[in-house]
C-alpha cells in the first residue's frame, strides 16, 4: 500500500492536552497499562482524526496498527474522557452572569445518524429516532451559545422525534429560569414559544401591530450571530453523520464542544 503524509488541522497543544487526559485516565483505571496496544498519543490522534475528518474506523485501525475492535474501544474511551471535560450548564450560566453577558441563545440541532428501528412505547407506534421536522433519523441536542454565537454548552441527546421545547424542559429550563431571574435572559426561536418567563421568543401571527413587528425584528437581529453556533460545532465532520450508537451522540457533541473551545481563536 502507498503511504503518504497528512496534516491534521488542529494545534499541537490540543493533541498534548487530550493525550494528558488519557494518560491520567489510564493511571486511575488501568491495572496493566503496559499491556495497552497503543500509546496515549496514538489514541489522541486516532480520536481527533475521527472527530475532525470523520476518518472510518477501519482505516484508523489499519493506520495505527490496531485491530478494528481495539480501535472502536479506544475511540469510545477517548470520547468519554474528553466529554468529561465539558462544562456543566450551571458553570456556564455562572460564568455568563459574572461576565455581565446581556443574554444567551438556545437552539436545537439534529445530529444525523444511520437508520435504526426503535419503536415507541406509546399506542401510536413510530420510530423515536426519526425526526418528522427534518425527515431524517438523528438525535436532538440543545446548544446554548453566548451573544457572539459561540457554543458554550450542549445537552445530552434526545431521540430525533423529541421537540426542541420538550428537550429544553428536561435539560435546560430548570437552570435557565433562575438565571433569567438574575438578569440573564435566554433568546430562542418560535419553536420554544410558551416556554415561560425569561425565555424570549418571537411573537407569532400574521397581522401584528407595529410594536410586535419591531420586537420580532429586534429579537432576530440579536439572535442572528447565535445561528453560527451549530455550524461551528459541525465543522467537525463526525457530527454531520454519526455511525455509532445514537445514544452516544450526546457524549460525541460534548467532546466536540471541548475541542472547539480549545481552538476558539479559529472562529
Amino acid at each position: 500500500m502507498l503511504s503518504y503524509r497528512a496534516t491534521l488541522p488542529v494545534p499541537l497543544v490540543v493533541v498534548r492536552r487530550v493525550s494528558a487526559w488519557l494518560q491520567h485516565h489510564r493511571r486511575v483505571h488501568d491495572t496493566r497499562s503496559y499491556q495497552r496496544a497503543a500509546t496515549c498519543w496514538t489514541q489522541a490522534v486516532l480520536f481527533l482524526r475521527w472527530l475532525i475528518d470523520a476518518t472510518p474506523v477501519v482505516r484508523l485501525a489499519r493506520d495505527h496498527g490496531l485491530s478494528q475492535a481495539t480501535a472502536y474501544r479506544y475511540l469510545h474511551e477517548a470520547i468519554d474522557v474528553v466529554a468529561d471535560q465539558a462544562p456543566t450548564l450551571e458553570d456556564v450560566l455562572t460564568g455568563q452572569l459574572t461576565a455581565g453577558a446581556p443574554f444567551v441563545c438556545l437552539d436545537g440541532t439534529l445530529i444525523h445518524t444511520d437508520r435504526c428501528a426503535a419503536p415507541s412505547t406509546s399506542t401510536n407506534s413510530y420510530d423515536v429516532w426519526y425526526s418528522g421536522k427534518h425527515h431524517h433519523h438523528g438525535g436532538n441536542v440543545q446548544v446554548l451559545a453566548d451573544h457572539t454565537g459561540f457554543p458554550l454548552w450542549t445537552s445530552p441527546v434526545e431521540p430525533g422525534s423529541t421537540h426542541d421545547i420538550t428537550a429544553a424542559r428536561t435539560h435546560a429550563f430548570p437552570l435557565l429560569y433562575p438565571a433569567a431571574a438574575k438578569g440573564l435572559p435566554t433568546l430562542a426561536d418560535k419553536g420554544y414559544a410558551g416556554a415561560g418567563i425569561g425565555i424570549r421568543t418571537p411573537i407569532k401571527g400574521h397581522n401584528l401591530d407595529r410594536g410586535n413587528r419591531a420586537t420580532n425584528r429586534l429579537l432576530r437581529a440579536l439572535r442572528a450571530p447565535a445561528e453560527r453556533a451549530n455550524a461551528i460545532l459541525k465543522q467537525h465532520r463526525a457530527l454531520r453523520h454519526v455511525t455509532l450508537d445514537p445514544a452516544r451522540i450526546g457524549a460525541i457533541v460534548a467532546a466536540a464542544l471541548v475541542i472547539t473551545t480549545m481552538t476558539r481563536g479559529r472562529w
